[in-house]
């Protein structure tokens, strides 16, 4: 195949950060993308709906002229959180979904959850009108091996609110492990995974093998080969419960090349090519589709979008930039290590 045309891309989890740094990336995801589910992980963070009001008028500000692009808005969820003011988020039509981040989990998530029970109320009126949670898929506590955190989280955490809760519709993000790909699988309803591009290439070795390579670092933690493996047969398979979440995360190059880096992968650029090499190492460019435009507007009962792009497999590689350069600071773009030959026209 020499030629792919498919429904116009969404990406379903999506740092944009702000100021300087939001202006210098947005265009990179309106390019390709019609919609992000935008991540509330600022400074100050997003919790309230004044606040995703004023932080959508600064991303649509800030989106390239003739660009076409909706940001999804989020809530970040505290022990302090309003329910009213969450239900009143949700009839306005501003927002999509609210974020759990466990305390300490990633960037900015120091103000997140500690104590679930804290946060119930807020999360039976979400049942009750219908806003999905999206959840950071880890515990935090210092007992528990990074690698492991993911799968203690569904044994702890995730599993016992589904039980306590099953009307809530839940979008595991990022997921990371064999554990997290089984146990949506196995799930009777209300539970769907958003896989990103560079968890579908990278593994731990990619991190630590041969020196550390800071740009591969991101929360969470990429596992090892058979986890990354499960990942890759869940995104080609068309399963509807699995789409694409990039989680690219720009960060500027002095916050990542230092003594405590900072997580986070910025592949937003070339995340399609990226894709299209992936699904056609597997035999399945036919299920691209399914992954980056149909599967996640499903799951969050939206249209799949009219507008259709084409991509083109090119003999010679295509090059993409190795840094972005922000207002803020240059930001360097995922390197999967491989040739890139699928084009977005």
């Amino acid at each position: 195949m020499q030629s792919l045309t498919i429904r116009r891309p969404d990406d379903w989890h999506l740092h944009l950060r702000d100021g300087a740094m939001l202006e210098g990336v947005i265009g990179d995801t309106s390019r390709h993308f019609a919609r992000a589910i935008i991540m509330p992980n600022l400074v100050p963070p997003v919790v309230t709906t004044a606040d995703a009001r004023a932080y959508r008028e600064r991303i649509v500000k800030a989106i390239p002229d003739g660009d076409r692009f909706e940001p999804l808005m989020t809530l970040y969820l505290t022990e302090h959180t309003d329910p009213d003011d969450v239900e009143e988020a949700r009839r306005s039509g501003l927002v999509a979904a609210v974020k759990l981040y466990p305390a300490g989990a990633t960037t900015n998530s120091h103000g997140g959850v500690r104590d679930i029970e804290k946060v119930m109320p807020v999360l039976e009126r979400m049942a009750k009108v219908g806003l999905p949670l999206c959840v950071h898929g880890e515990v935090t506590h210092a007992d528990v091996d990074i690698f492991d955190r993911e799968k203690v989280f569904i044994d702890t955490v995730l599993d016992p609110l589904r039980k306590r809760l099953p009307e809530l519709r839940i979008t595991m993000e990022h997921v990371t492990t064999a554990d997290g790909i089984d146990y949506i699988r196995e799930a009777d309803r209300n539970i769907a995974g958003s896989i990103t591009t560079h968890h579908l290439i990278i593994n731990r070795n990619d991190i630590l093998v041969g020196g550390i390579r800071p740009h591969y670092y991101c929360l969470p933690v990429a596992k090892r080969e058979n986890h990354r493996q499960a990942l890759r047969k869940a995104a080609v398979s068309g399963e509807a419960r699995f789409f694409l979440g990039t989680d690219s995360a720009p960060h500027v190059d002095p916050l990542k090349e230092c003594g405590c880096g900072c997580a986070g992968i910025y592949t937003s650029i070339n995340t399609m090519s990226c894709l299209a090499h992936v699904f056609e190492q597997e035999n399945a460019l036919d299920k691209l589709e399914a992954f980056t435009s149909l599967n996640g507007p499903a799951w969050y009962g939206l249209p799949v979008n009219d507008e259709k792009i084409t991509l083109v497999r090119r003999e010679e590689p295509v090059e993409f930039p190795a840094k972005v350069f922000t207002g803020a600071g240059p930001v360097t773009v995922f390197d999967p290590m491989f040739p890139l030959h699928w084009e977005v026209i």
